[in-house]
Parts: structure tokens; sequence; C-alpha cells
């Protein structure tokens, strides 16, 4: 996987994945950073909201995956690089960047079942040379930012403007690479100091922020439209949030209806969302109890990760007496985990959020070592807080003024590849959901 993810966070170990790991965690705990990504995660959120609302107004039916896609790959792109890719513009439009990331993803996962790989790459014919070209473009597209970032970060300097200085996660390493900090021991940081070194680190930051969540909002929508009641158990406390807030703001909500296709209708509607999206903060979506519970018990039923391999690095035993030997591979499988009733009692195959509810209304977590999807212990993934408030930004918005219809006779199959994404889509038909308040 290295021409994709060269030194990044996924393909290091030892040392190299030290850095990185203890950089990045910094990094995310960062209050700047978090409040961009709010703000980044609300922006694209409405666009999608925009995109639904003209569906619901034509009628035309949307593949919700193909849309998380391309939300998630436009928030990421521009939490990581600060840049605008577009994907997500109403007419819906192709860019080369984002085919020939995708491309470069599939071929390189094939790699692990295709023998012949290294032959097609000798030859430069197939999948191979594809893989080559796609991840040209990718470099092309990924160095032209950093050496248009690094300008822009010599020219805020220079004219004494630090605030201008971008909030995305490729600029933070772009300075500690020229300040050299180590957290550790003050010493130098070679991995953030050239270029390539930045490339890895934010591709690989643009590959776990973006397929896992876009394929975790689909399975949601499919539970969503499959379980009517926590649907309307979720737009209940969707609305009384939104009327608990607006009176705690001291402000009167914009009345619409959703019925209405009039254009005076229609830019309540949209003023109505983008109002409720104010609303929707960081602090403000940690009260969401039971959209954070309907979540976390997607993932527990379908992982964006269904299975995790670990190359043994020395000889070993495991706990139960099993002996493994250095070169050989252990894997984990939260698939099959979140469904054992071992695990989480006889009714482990159900979609039922309120397993994750405590008896005083909160949230009741579970281990990471039962509970796998974001994995546990030193590699426990740094981006699951990221991940959990994009995916509540969007999912509130959505679900509090929108109701999806899967379409009739759509298939619903797993494409069983690194990420637990659906074969064929999700074909919904989109329509407003009542006011309520």
């Amino acid at each position: 996987m290295d021409v994709l993810l060269g030194d990044g966070i996924f393909n290091a170990d030892g040392e190299l994945w030290r850095k990185q790991r203890k950089t990045a965690s910094f990094e995310f705990a960062s209050k700047n950073l978090r409040d961009f990504s709010t703000i980044v995660f609300r922006e694209y959120s409405l666009k999608l909201s925009s995109i639904l609302s003209q569906a619901c107004k034509t009628g035309k039916v949307v593949d919700m995956q193909e849309l998380f896609m391309r939300m998630t790959l436009d928030s990421i792109c521009k939490v990581g690089f600060g840049v605008e890719i577009g994907t997500l513009s109403p007419d819906l439009p192709e860019n080369s960047f984002a085919q020939a990331f995708d491309a470069a993803n599939i071929i390189v996962t094939l790699r692990f079942i295709d023998p012949l790989w290294r032959l097609k790459k000798l030859l430069r014919v197939g999948s191979e040379a594809l893989l080559e070209q796609s991840i040209k473009l990718v470099d092309e597209f990924t160095y032209s930012v950093i050496r248009r970032r690094k300008a822009e970060i010599v020219q805020a300097r220079a004219s004494g403007k630090q605030e201008k200085i971008k909030h995305d996660i490729l600029s933070r390493f772009i300075e500690l690479g020229e300040a050299g900090v180590d957290n550790d021991n003050g010493g130098g940081i070679s991995l953030f100091g050239d270029d390539k070194g930045l490339r890895d680190v934010v591709l690989n930051f643009v590959i776990a922020g973006r397929d896992t969540t876009a394929t975790t909002l689909s399975w949601f929508t499919y539970m969503a439209m499959t379980h009517p009641p926590v649907a309307e158990k979720l737009r209940r406390e969707l609305a009384a949030f939104e009327s608990d807030r607006a009176r705690e703001e001291g402000i009167s909500l914009i009345p619409f209806f959703s019925d209405s296709d009039g254009p005076e209708n229609q830019s309540s509607f949209a003023a109505r969302v983008a109002q409720f999206a104010a609303l929707l903060t960081y602090d403000g979506l940690g009260k969401l109890t039971y959209l954070h519970a309907c979540v976390t018990e997607t993932l527990r039923l379908y992982p964006a990760v269904p299975q995790d391999p670990k190359g043994v690095a020395e000889d070993d035993v495991l706990p139960d007496g099993t002996k493994v030997k250095a070169g050989g591979m252990v894997t984990y499988v939260p698939y099959s985990m979140g469904r054992m009733e071992y695990n989480w009692g006889p009714d482990a195959g159900c979609f039922r959020p309120e397993r994750w509810i405590g008896e005083d209304g909160g949230f009741r977590n579970a281990s990471p070592f039962k509970f796998t999807a974001f994995q546990a212990g030193p590699r426990i993934c740094l981006g699951k807080d990221s991940a959990y408030l994009q995916m509540k930004m969007a999912l509130a918005i959505l679900f509090r003024f929108y109701r999806f219809e899967i379409l009739e006779g759509h298939p619903v199959k797993y494409r069983m590849m690194t990420i637990l994404s659906m074969a064929h889509g999700l074909k919904v038909r989109v329509s407003r959901a009542p006011a309520l308040v």
C-alpha cells in the first residue's frame, strides 16, 4: 500500500508511527481544529440539504451513498487541505482528483487478492497501469496544494497577519515541520519537513475520514428507513432540541410547511434549516443522546472496517493459548463481534439504540475491546470524535427536515472490500418531514 499511503500513519510502525501518532493526537485535541471542523461539517451538511430539498421538489430519486461520499470527500479535503474541491455542487460534477483517488484506493486494496499485481506493475498493464496514472493525478493535486499553502503561510507571516494562516491539518503540519518541534524531547520531526512527508500525512487522513464516515451515514439512513419507530423517536429528540435551543438563544423559529413547494415556502424552508444548523454547535450536538446511540448502534452492526488484520512482529501466545509466529497475521472481525450473543445478549442481531442508553437517560459506553468499530489500545482511532461530530451534524439536519423511502426493488448488498459499503448504492425518494414545532 506504500504507493498510496507512503509513510503515513496507517502504513508506519515503530518510531515513525509514534511521532505521527503523538503529534496528530495533540492536533485533534486542539480547539482550533475542532471549531474549524464544526464550521466545515455544518457548511457541507447544508449543501447536502439543499440538494435533497431540490430532489423533494422534482421527485428525483437520489443515491444517498454517492451523496454522502461527495459530502465527506469535500469536507475532509477542506479540513485536511483547506481547499474546496466542489464535488457536492448542485450539478454533482465529476472531479479528476476524486476519481483518481477512488481508483487508486480500490486498486491498492485489490492487490491483496491479485497474485499477478507485481507482474502487472512491472509490465505497466491493466489495473497497475491505471494505478500509476491515478497516483500521478493524486500527487499533482496534493503537491500543488502543499506548495500553495506554504507560499500563503510565508506571505501571511511577511505581512504580519498571522491570523490569516488557515486551521486545516496541512497548515498545522507545515508549521510543525518548519519549527522542528517534537513533543517529547525538542528534536526535529523530519517526517513533516518535506513535501513527501506532508503528502503522506494528509492523504492518510483523507482516506480515514472519507469512505468510513460515508458508509456509516448510508447504513444509518437504511436502518432508519427500515425501523420507523427509531426514526420517529429521533425526529422528536431533534425537534425538542431545536425548541429548547431556540428558547435558550431567544430566537423565533421560522415557520415552514412540509407540503408546499411554492417559492416563498422554499425560501422559508431553507432559512429554517440554516437556523437549525446554527444551533448545532459542538456542545449542542453533545446533548443529542439518542442520535449518538443510533450512530453507535449502526457502527455495532455495520462497522465501517468489518475486519482488521494485524501483522505478527514477534512470536507470541494469545490469551487462549494459541501460538502465533512472527511474519504471520492475526485478524479480528468487528462485523462478527458486533453480532455475537456472547457479547451483546440474545438481541445482538437487532437494531436497538436503547441498549446504549443508561437508566439515568445518558449515553452508556462500552469497552473498545467489546465495541471494536474504532479499534482499541495504542491504535484506537484518533478521528473518532471528529467522525461522530460530522455524522451527527449531517444526520441531525437530514432527519429533522427529511423523510427517506427506499426505492422499491432496490437491492441493498455488501460490497466486500476494505470498507463495508453498499454494492449498488442507496437509492431513495426524499420528502420533507412535518414541521413538528
